[in-house]
């Protein structure tokens, strides 16, 4: 059963007072509490020892998550119809159990009817109940939280100063620009500047159906501390306490990501990432690369964004209607006005650009990553590599640099047996292989052609780096030039 704290009984007053909690589900006292039928219960039970062959009474009331006094008339029950049997002591005055031939008959049946064991599921009542106290809608983060959120960023007083109403808002936003910039980064940190943790249900019961909600993947468990001064403060351990999640998709998004995902097999379901996100942050990231068409996903969304709900389809066919709730966020280096209409667009109030750094911040972004890599700063070699590998090359200063390069710089020096150090020459190393691939083939300038061409007189045109290092290219034979003119022909021909 959870409760809210407004609801509290007297009797946990000092819990209320104790905690800046606004949700916490309270440890059920008996099987009406937990809002389950006896015989899911049961058949939790019965396929726990099935799967485990023998365990204490304590061992199975941590095993489906429910408190062993509520557990020990269940267990008396099984017994007295003969499911299970002693098979010998446990302390604290426990007994240590097992399946009889008839208990594991009606084990082996309940999991082909279902192959789900573990946590006792949470109904879906309970918790439309949680994510009603908990919404990230009800939060209200100030200048301060989100400057906290960013710490360790470095971001200029205006974007700060946008997203911020953005994020407030709870109404979502598209952060769009050139890629390399951060943008997945900052998306990552804004779920920071709400409220820390969360408490979520391990699987949802709805309607006879078990539904996975938690994942490793997205959430972050954290490990309530033990009181035992103040029994109030025990929970439900079918619960969760995790960080505010944020969920991040990329490419791999598909429309079934958005459904309910059934495994036939063992008749167990999984829920869609917008509800793994509820009371968080669901990031689209890299939006418009994703395999399905961006009209179609955008589609899908147009109504829960509106209407804070969504409709979700259980294995049975039965509908049902489920909790919209949390920031979403779409990231993407394409122009919003290519990618969606301006109805959806309309239920997205906030773009916020991203755009490149100026060169005082890409001084601090390398200074930041020298600390980070444990390299001496050199702002000089910075300068260098500014004034020749980037505006020298007409390439543009992205906040990726200074980690990437310094990456490459560190792996250089730890091949050839060298001290990590920011150096001209290994610079003019390590952009060969970095921005070759980002912008093409090209021989970048070295520290001694920009040295060179420091030396040439005033006036004179620049020599080409390339052209005093690289030997003139052969010109193309004609035999060779008549062979490549014969298989355009032949290609025409076909």
């Amino acid at each position: 059963m959870s409760v809210m704290d407004e609801s509290l009984p007297t009797g946990s007053l000092l819990d209320s007072l104790l905690s800046e909690e606004i949700f916490r589900p309270q440890e059920p006292q008996s099987l009406e509490d937990t809002g389950l039928p006896s015989t899911v219960v049961e058949a939790l039970i019965c396929k726990q020892l099935l799967a485990c062959g023998m365990s204490s009474g304590r061992g199975l009331a941590q095993a489906v998550c429910l408190p062993f006094g509520l557990l020990e008339p269940i267990l008396q029950n099984l017994r007295t119809r003969q499911l299970i049997v002693h098979t010998g002591s446990a302390h604290l005055n426990d007994y240590t159990y097992a399946l009889t031939d008839g208990g594991r008959q009606r084990a082996q049946t309940e999991m082909d009817i279902c192959g789900y064991v573990g946590a006792a599921p949470v109904p879906l009542d309970d918790y439309l109940v949680s994510v009603d106290a908990q919404s990230i809608r009800a939060e209200s983060p100030r200048k301060e939280d989100l400057l906290r959120a960013f710490d360790g960023l470095t971001l200029d007083p205006d974007t700060v100063a946008a997203i911020g109403p953005a994020v407030n808002s709870g109404a979502g936003l598209f952060l769009y620009g050139e890629p390399g910039n951060g943008k997945t980064t900052l998306a990552r940190r804004i779920t920071g500047c709400f409220g820390q943790h969360i408490w979520i249900p391990r699987t949802l019961y709805i309607d006879g159906q078990f539904l996975k909600l938690f994942d490793a993947t997205y959430h972050q468990e954290l490990q309530e501390e033990q009181h035992t001064l103040l029994k109030e403060q025990d929970h439900d351990p079918r619960w969760v306490k995790i960080r505010r999640p944020t969920v991040v998709v990329g490419g791999e998004l598909t429309m079934a990501s958005l459904e309910i995902r059934h495994d036939p097999t063992h008749n167990v379901s999984e829920a869609p990432v917008q509800l793994k996100s509820n009371c968080g942050c669901l990031l689209i990231d890299d939006f418009g690369r994703q395999r399905v068409d961006p009209d179609e996903l955008l589609n899908r969304w147009i109504v829960p964004l509106e209407s804070g709900h969504d409709f979700l389809t259980l294995a049975t066919g039965k509908k049902i209607q489920v909790p919209f709730d949390q920031l979403i966020i779409f990231s993407t280096n394409l122009d919003p006005v290519e990618l969606a209409d301006d109805a959806f667009l309309r239920r997205i109030p906030y773009k916020i650009e991203i755009g490149d750094p100026s060169e005082d911040e890409y001084r601090r972004l390398f200074e930041m990553a020298a600390e980070t890599f444990d390299c001496p700063y050199d702002e000089e070699t910075v300068n260098y590599l500014i004034r020749t590998h980037l505006h020298g090359r007409g390439r543009p200063l992205r906040r990726c640099h200074a980690r990437d390069l310094l990456g490459q710089v560190r792996n250089y020096c730890a091949y050839h047996d060298l001290p990590l150090e920011m150096k001209p020459e290994y610079f003019d190393h390590v952009v060969k292989s970095y921005f070759t691939a980002l912008r093409g083939p090209s021989q970048p300038p070295t520290a001694a052609a920009d040295a060179l061409a420091a030396q040439a007189p005033t006036g004179a045109p620049a020599a080409d780096p390339a052209a005093a290092t690289a030997p003139p290219a052969p010109p193309v034979a004609p035999a060779a030039e008549m062979d490549i003119d014969h298989t355009l022909a032949m290609d025409r021909g076909r």
